[in-house]
């Protein structure tokens, strides 16, 4: 099975998660930057690529509730084309995140985490969730 990292973009974090061989997701970690300094957060991304030699990304794209796309719809996408353009052999999917990061909360307050951790995982936690969904719908579609 091919590997692949998820990752849930903020305004001042970034979560990443990777699958492994037999298709489990790990959380990574909960990478930081400064409000707006998404070039910071890219270089943590090519870091990553590089120190794991994996090149197929699921992106979290935060659409409203409607379905409808807003300003972080935009500045993902924006996200993406920088990623795209600093190096074009990273193959990006955008995939829904709707409502992943109310479930991490969830999942780690029923887990009794408490709130100062789940803000420190949250993302992490919603970058698994991305990328265990795109998995999932991957493997549906070639038929695995």
């Amino acid at each position: 099975m091919n590997k692949a990292i998820g990752l849930d973009l903020g305004t001042v974090t970034l979560g990443i998660a990777v699958s492994d061989s037999l298709g489990f997701v790990h959380g990574v970690e909960t990478f930081r930057f400064v409000k707006g300094q998404y070039s910071k957060a890219r270089e943590r991304v090519h870091a990553f690529v590089k120190e794991s030699g994996i090149k197929e990304i699921a992106l979290g794209y935060p659409l409203h509730m409607s379905g409808e796309e807003g300003e972080r719809c935009v500045s993902t996408k924006r996200f993406m084309e920088d990623l795209l353009n600093e190096d074009p052999t990273l193959q990006i999917t955008l995939v829904d995140e709707r409502l992943t990061t109310v479930s991490a909360h969830k999942t780690l307050s029923e887990l009794g985490v408490n709130h100062q951790k789940r803000k420190e995982s949250v993302d992490r936690i919603a970058a698994c969730e991305i990328l265990d969904f795109y998995l999932r719908r991957r493997d549906y579609e070639i038929g695995r």
